[in-house]
């Protein structure tokens, strides 16, 4: 029973090494190392893509606020309260 428990054990270790082994060796193939590079260029535009959007985020932010600090938002005035001021600036001229 003892030798069957070791053979097993060692089967499987075996096994794990070989796989572990084959997986490494692959990444070293051409292929492998081009789809290493192809998912760090990946990683590296989902992240460009990701600040582009929090500085989209953060622009429109800044022009809110701005808009509401200079009263760009404010509604116009009506169009004979516009006629009455030039009327009342010609007046006092």
């Amino acid at each position: 029973m003892r030798r069957l428990f070791w053979l097993a054990m060692g089967i499987t270790i075996g096994a794990l090494v070989v796989r572990k082994l084959s997986a490494a060796a692959e990444k070293m193939t051409p292929a492998g190392i081009g789809a290493s590079i192809a998912a760090g260029l990946r990683d590296v535009a989902d992240a460009i893509g990701d600040f582009g959007a929090d500085v989209r985020e953060a622009m429109s932010e800044r022009e809110l606020e701005l808009r509401a600090g200079t009263g760009l938002d404010a509604p116009l005035p009506a169009v004979g309260d516009a006629s009455l001021r030039r009327g009342a600036h010609a007046a006092d001229s």
